[in-house]
Protein backbone atom coordinates (compact mmCIF):
# COMPACT_ATOMS: atom_id res chain seq x y z
CA UNK A 1 0.00 0.00 0.00
CA UNK A 2 2.91 2.56 0.85
CA UNK A 3 4.35 1.36 -2.05
CA UNK A 4 1.78 2.54 -4.14
CA UNK A 5 0.74 5.68 -2.44
CA UNK A 6 4.72 6.44 -3.18
CA UNK A 7 4.66 6.06 -7.24
CA UNK A 8 1.37 7.79 -7.23
CA UNK A 9 3.34 10.25 -5.61
CA UNK A 10 6.22 10.13 -8.06
CA UNK A 11 3.99 10.62 -11.18
CA UNK A 12 2.74 13.62 -9.74
CA UNK A 13 6.08 15.19 -8.79
CA UNK A 14 6.96 14.27 -12.29
CA UNK A 15 4.19 15.71 -14.01
CA UNK A 16 4.25 18.59 -12.12
CA UNK A 17 8.29 19.02 -12.92
CA UNK A 18 7.70 18.74 -16.40
CA UNK A 19 4.84 21.43 -16.12
CA UNK A 20 7.37 23.79 -14.69
CA UNK A 21 9.75 22.88 -17.32
CA UNK A 22 7.75 23.65 -19.95
CA UNK A 23 5.82 26.89 -18.36
CA UNK A 24 7.95 27.86 -15.41
CA UNK A 25 9.15 30.96 -17.32
CA UNK A 26 5.44 32.14 -17.19
CA UNK A 27 5.96 32.25 -13.31
CA UNK A 28 9.16 33.80 -13.49
CA UNK A 29 7.41 36.65 -15.50
CA UNK A 30 5.44 37.31 -12.30
CA UNK A 31 8.12 36.30 -9.98
CA UNK A 32 11.90 36.68 -11.16
CA UNK A 33 13.31 35.05 -8.85
CA UNK A 34 12.12 32.00 -9.54
CA UNK A 35 14.15 31.55 -12.08
CA UNK A 36 16.75 30.52 -9.85
CA UNK A 37 14.63 27.67 -9.75
CA UNK A 38 13.24 27.33 -13.32
CA UNK A 39 16.78 27.38 -15.12
CA UNK A 40 18.30 24.57 -13.86
CA UNK A 41 14.72 22.39 -14.17
CA UNK A 42 15.15 23.94 -18.03
CA UNK A 43 18.34 22.80 -18.46
CA UNK A 44 17.70 18.89 -17.15
CA UNK A 45 14.59 18.94 -19.21
CA UNK A 46 16.54 20.03 -22.35
CA UNK A 47 19.39 17.88 -21.38
CA UNK A 48 17.03 14.34 -21.37
CA UNK A 49 14.99 15.58 -24.10
CA UNK A 50 17.83 16.01 -26.73
CA UNK A 51 20.04 13.53 -24.89
CA UNK A 52 17.34 10.36 -24.73
CA UNK A 53 18.52 9.67 -21.33
CA UNK A 54 15.83 8.76 -19.05
CA UNK A 55 14.98 10.41 -16.23
CA UNK A 56 15.76 9.40 -12.68
CA UNK A 57 11.83 9.58 -11.61
CA UNK A 58 10.71 6.91 -14.54
CA UNK A 59 12.89 4.13 -12.92
CA UNK A 60 11.75 4.96 -9.37
CA UNK A 61 8.02 5.18 -10.08
CA UNK A 62 8.45 1.41 -12.27
CA UNK A 63 10.57 0.40 -9.34
CA UNK A 64 7.66 1.25 -6.42
CA UNK A 65 5.07 -0.06 -9.06
CA UNK A 66 6.48 -3.45 -8.44
CA UNK A 67 7.20 -3.11 -5.29
CA UNK A 68 3.82 -2.26 -4.33
CA UNK A 69 2.49 -5.33 -6.44
CA UNK A 70 1.66 -3.45 -9.47
CA UNK A 71 2.91 -3.80 -13.48
CA UNK A 72 5.89 -2.03 -14.56
CA UNK A 73 6.16 -0.10 -17.58
CA UNK A 74 8.93 0.08 -20.02
CA UNK A 75 9.79 3.14 -21.61
CA UNK A 76 9.88 6.04 -20.81
CA UNK A 77 7.33 8.84 -18.15
CA UNK A 78 6.48 10.81 -21.24
CA UNK A 79 5.83 7.97 -23.24
CA UNK A 80 3.83 5.56 -21.44
CA UNK A 81 1.41 8.09 -19.56
CA UNK A 82 1.44 11.19 -22.52
CA UNK A 83 3.14 9.08 -25.88
CA UNK A 84 0.00 9.74 -27.52
CA UNK A 85 -0.93 13.19 -26.91
CA UNK A 86 2.64 14.31 -26.84
CA UNK A 87 4.69 12.50 -29.24
CA UNK A 88 3.31 11.07 -32.47
CA UNK A 89 3.44 7.59 -33.33
CA UNK A 90 7.37 6.68 -34.62
CA UNK A 91 9.02 9.28 -32.47
CA UNK A 92 12.44 9.71 -34.49
CA UNK A 93 15.35 10.71 -32.03
CA UNK A 94 15.22 13.95 -35.14
CA UNK A 95 11.92 14.28 -33.70
CA UNK A 96 13.23 14.83 -30.06
CA UNK A 97 16.01 16.95 -31.10
CA UNK A 98 13.11 18.98 -32.95
CA UNK A 99 11.16 19.27 -29.16
CA UNK A 100 14.41 20.03 -27.53
CA UNK A 101 14.52 22.95 -29.82
CA UNK A 102 11.14 23.98 -29.72
CA UNK A 103 11.32 23.73 -25.90
CA UNK A 104 14.24 25.76 -25.79
CA UNK A 105 13.01 28.41 -27.95
CA UNK A 106 9.54 28.77 -26.87
CA UNK A 107 11.56 29.72 -22.94
CA UNK A 108 14.54 31.86 -24.51
CA UNK A 109 11.62 33.96 -26.37
CA UNK A 110 9.94 34.01 -22.76
CA UNK A 111 12.92 35.12 -21.25
CA UNK A 112 13.83 37.20 -23.31
CA UNK A 113 10.04 38.90 -22.92
CA UNK A 114 10.85 38.89 -18.94
CA UNK A 115 14.63 40.64 -18.98
CA UNK A 116 12.95 43.64 -21.92
CA UNK A 117 9.84 43.86 -19.65
CA UNK A 118 12.35 44.01 -16.11
CA UNK A 119 14.43 46.13 -18.36
CA UNK A 120 11.51 48.86 -18.91
CA UNK A 121 10.44 48.85 -15.34
CA UNK A 122 13.89 49.47 -14.10
CA UNK A 123 14.32 52.93 -16.41
CA UNK A 124 10.92 53.98 -15.52
CA UNK A 125 10.65 56.73 -13.15
CA UNK A 126 9.13 56.11 -9.65
CA UNK A 127 6.15 57.91 -8.46
CA UNK A 128 5.81 59.46 -5.42
CA UNK A 129 3.59 58.15 -2.80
Amino acid sequence: MIAAILADAVLVLHALFIAWVVAGALAVARWPRLAWAHLPALAWGLWIEASGGPCPLTPLEVALRRAAGEAGYAGSFVGHYLGAIVYPAGLTREAQWVLAGALALVNAGLYAWVLCRHARRATRPRRMR
